[in-house]
């Protein structure tokens, strides 16, 4: 992945994160770090019955580990310029399983500059091994103002 550099950035330029393989493995220690036991994450006895209008047909991962995988993929991209990450708005889309690998990527949708700083604002989603968007947002990042440097 090729740093950020404010001054280039336009519209349509692209960013892609690391690919993540999910396994149950994965799954529980995000249970753990993150204290959430919802069975929807650990019991497949549980996760045989509908929800509404719903059948998972198994346990699902998290879906904030989508939103941890979009905010990885922004700083390491946007880090090493002294960039900040200030925000991140996600919907989750299809469930994430076991067996399924998951990547993150970004799309420039706009740059600003204001008075007291530089903004992008990036299309961010997160789609699986078959293309499928799994989750899809917005992010907005703050770069430092050069003439500030």
């Amino acid at each position: 992945m090729t740093p950020a550099n404010f001054d280039t950035l336009k519209a349509g330029d692209s960013i892609e994160g690391p690919a993540f393989a999910v396994s149950r493995e994965s799954i529980r220690l995000f249970c753990d770090a993150s204290l959430d036991y919802n069975p929807l994450h650990l019991d497949d006895d549980y996760m045989k019955g509908d929800f509404g209008k719903t059948n998972f047909g198994g346990i699902i991962m998290h879906g904030m580990n989508n939103f941890g995988l979009i905010t990885r993929m922004l700083t390491d991209w946007a880090t090493p310029a002294g960039a900040v990450h200030r925000r991140l708005e996600t919907r989750w889309l299809k469930p994430v399983k076991p067996g399924d690998t998951i990547r993150p990527a970004g799309t420039i949708k706009a740059t600003q500059t204001t008075a007291r700083s530089r903004w992008v604002v990036v299309d961010v989603a997160v789609q699986n091994q078959r293309g499928e968007t799994v989750a899809a947002g917005e992010a907005m990042l703050e770069f430092p103002d050069a003439k500030a440097g």
